[in-house]
């Protein structure tokens, strides 16, 4: 093949793979949420407390054990699963489970989830357990103003006081 031919047959496919790219990065549009909607954006990364309580071991069990294991307390590794509920308006959006993360589980517990919303002011209750007995005890109230295309995370951290919302 010749060289001038090969140089148009090669520009007339950058050609057209420019215009494949040109079309498909405008046209199908996204919108990442319906009109007159906003998101609840619910991000979690908590340890929960120890499944099991801590035991004072014996005179004789530290006997027992090699002398770099004589460790006065025996505590179990493992966590209890972290359980958010978020409620809108009175109904429940969300009802979260996470279990702690590892071998062994004795990791973090992760939760995400997107909750498109109507816009609008909403009554939001969000409420966390993060103990074996799955006591609801950290609970947080609030009316919240959603304007359309706005995002709300609800975070957990236990040194600003507890369930954030952003």
């Amino acid at each position: 093949m010749n060289r001038p031919l090969a140089w148009g047959l090669q520009a007339v496919l950058y050609g057209a793979f420019a215009a494949f790219l040109g079309y498909f990065s405008t046209s199908p549009a996204f919108a990442p949420l319906p009109p007159d909607h906003a998101l609840i954006r619910l991000s979690l990364n908590h340890a929960g407390q120890r499944k099991f309580p801590c035991r004072t071991r014996t005179a004789e069990e530290l006997a027992r054990l090699a002398p770099n294991m004589r460790a006065a307390e025996d505590c179990p590794r493992e966590r209890a699963p972290v359980q958010v509920k978020v409620e809108l308006d009175g109904r429940s959006v969300a009802d979260i489970v996470a279990t702690p993360a590892g071998l062994s589980r004795d990791g973090a517990s992760v939760a995400y989830r997107r909750i498109p919303v109507p816009a609008g002011t909403h009554r939001l209750r969000v409420a966390l357990a993060d103990d074996a007995a799955g006591t609801f005890d950290r609970v947080r109230e609030e009316e919240v103003n959603l304007p359309p295309g706005r995002v709300l995370v609800i975070d957990f951290e236990p040194g600003k006081g507890g369930i954030v919302l952003r």
